[in-house]
């Protein structure tokens, strides 16, 4: 247990350090963008004001409200600060709707439709590769290359091709939205429908980007494994083929479990970009908004929610890699 401890401590300990990281990107980058999104609020609110000294005041008034004219590091420390209480500030192109605010409504789209499509195209994926891998045939040579083409194409790609072809032509899905344009967030069995009903386009397309790449690595896992000293011997020996194979299976799933925490930010890109393209109420399109309105707070707000949840999820992967590969038992028992 104690090796445990060390092999746990020096993984969160690695995470802490890429959180600051992040932290600390995560405030400078939106700060660097080219334009005033201040000038832009003031203008709106100052619209049809004659008196120039009234639009100076309107301008000023919201310079010292959103903290920007003071230095870049009181700026900073000013930001950790009230990280640290779960305010991250009032948005911009909202005010004065608080940044919190914005992402307790979204983050929870996010995370109902990103988890549930990467574990399903993780799954399906090596499903798909052990079956070529053993049966081959025409899961080797076709399907797999099929779904092969499908997870190279850009996530915005895949996302507009079923827009298009199963929202506009056939029209059997909505095109957009994350519930009817008609109705309000409750529990009832209609509202749930309609969730349901427009979920399933953005589901799809994170889906079927997600198999083919899984599914590659899974394939030539199984077939190294397959063709391993053990699988022979245990073939002299008389042990059938279905016991052989669930050994066979497990040890590959273990490099694609590594690939899974590794992938998961590049997962999640696509993910948000496919929110973008169907305008489901998620982070994607909160983000987009905010890029648009230059509205710094929001920005930071939205890629902190993304970098953590990647963080943890990867930590988590990481924990249970520890448990599930006996080569990490092995050498932390030594």
């Amino acid at each position: 247990m104690k090796g445990y401890k060390k092999y746990y401590f020096n993984k969160i300990m690695w995470y802490l350090l890429t959180l600051i990281i992040a932290v600390l990107l995560n405030f400078l980058l939106p700060r660097l963008m080219p334009g005033n999104p201040v000038s832009a609020i003031a203008a709106r609110t100052a619209n049809g004001m004659t008196d120039q000294t009234a639009v100076q005041k309107v301008y000023e008034d919201y310079v010292k409200t959103f903290g920007i004219n003071k230095p870049m590091y009181v700026q900073f420390f000013q930001f950790i600060k009230n990280l640290f209480k779960g305010d991250l500030g009032v948005s911009f192109i909202y005010y004065p709707r608080t940044v919190s605010d914005l992402l307790a409504k979204s983050v929870w789209w996010t995370i109902c439709l990103q988890l549930p499509a990467i574990i399903v195209g993780w799954l399906l994926g090596n499903v798909l590769g052990a079956i070529a891998a053993y049966i081959k045939g025409a899961w080797d040579k076709a399907i797999l290359p099929a779904f092969l083409f499908l997870s190279n194409m850009p996530a915005f790609g895949m996302a507009i091709l079923l827009q298009f072809f199963f929202a506009v032509y056939l029209k059997w899905f909505p095109a957009s939205l994350g519930y009817g344009y008609d109705l309000n967030p409750n529990m009832s069995f209609h509202f749930i429908g309609s969730v349901i009903y427009h979920y399933q386009l953005p589901f799809w397309s994170i889906v079927l980007i997600t198999i083919g790449g899984q599914a590659i690595g899974m394939r030539s896992m199984s077939i190294y494994e397959l063709n391993a000293d053990y699988v022979k011997y245990s073939r002299f020996l008389g042990i059938k083929d279905r016991k052989i194979v669930k050994y066979v299976f497990r040890n590959a799933m273990l490099p694609q479990i590594t690939g899974l925490a590794l992938s998961l930010g590049t997962m999640v890109g696509g993910a948000l970009v496919a929110e973008m393209i169907f305008s489901y109420p998620g982070i994607g399109t909160t983000l987009m908004a905010a890029i648009t309105g230059r509205d710094y707070p929001v920005i930071s707000g939205c890629t902190l929610i993304i970098t953590i949840m990647v963080l943890i999820a990867n930590l988590l992967v990481e924990i249970l890699y520890g448990f599930i590969d006996p080569r990490v038992k092995a050498v932390q028992q030594d």
